[in-house]
């Protein structure tokens, strides 16, 4: 799913999901992080409380961006097929088979965009 470049492709929509999923985790178990980062007061002298928690920040902030310009990419990408595909159904609006794709494709684009809107 995950190219080398670190790209996604969003082809199978099911699967982009589930790296979506993945890419979601740290911000699932922020609890944990911030309580193994965070140091109580016994420990608070022998770690950075300020540095590991700019690192738990810097994280975040990276896994954001990242997962934001994932979504992005699969909204592009998916745009550009629905608007090929709706060419093709004005050049022919009886194809059942243009018509079955060009849902398909609309579908996988209204769910992305709900996903972008509910950034903090």
């Amino acid at each position: 799913m995950a190219a080398a470049g670190g790209t996604l492709n969003c082809e199978d929509f099911s699967m982009f999901q589930e790296v979506l999923k993945v890419m979601r985790t740290i911000d699932d178990r922020i609890v944990h992080a911030l309580n193994t980062t965070v140091p109580t007061v016994s420990f608070s002298g022998k770690v950075d409380a300020t540095q590991t928690c700019k690192q738990l920040y810097e994280s975040m902030i990276e896994a954001h961006l990242s997962r934001d310009k994932a979504i992005k990419a699969c909204i592009a990408q998916t745009s550009e097929v629905v608007g090929h595909l709706r060419e093709e159904r004005a050049k022919d609006s009886e194809n059942l088979a243009i018509i079955k794709q060009l849902r398909k494709e609309q579908t996988k684009v209204s769910p992305l965009s709900n996903t972008r809107s509910c950034k903090t």
